[in-house]
């Protein structure tokens, strides 16, 4: 597990982005599958994760907090293990800004 000290500093203009993402009207199970999950099903899952990030106003901001911060669930249309393949990358500090203007 990643340290907690790659997440910002908890001020509001760090997270404010949050207030306007699609997810906030979503149920959370959606973005986090059942570590029982396999084939299919996870993929199924994570798939309609992925469709609310798509249309998401925030999907950059979330993005790059993600590539970040988030070692679990689907984050700015990105599963963890799309993430942890991001973050191996040599250059995976432009990785995030690059994936801004790519589709979820």
């Amino acid at each position: 597990m990643r340290k907690p000290q790659r997440l910002p500093q908890p001020t509001l203009d760090e997270y404010e982005w949050q207030d306007r993402a699609s997810c906030r009207s979503v149920p959370v199970a959606v973005f986090f599958q059942s570590e029982n999950a396999r084939g299919g099903v996870r993929a199924a899952g994570e798939e309609a994760a992925k469709r609310v990030c798509r249309v998401c106003p925030v999907i950059a901001q979330c993005r790059v907090h993600a590539i970040a911060a988030e070692d679990y669930g689907v984050w700015g249309g990105l599963t963890a293990l799309e993430r942890a393949a991001i973050r191996d990358q040599p250059a995976a500090a432009g990785a995030g800004r690059s994936l801004r203007r790519g589709a979820a």
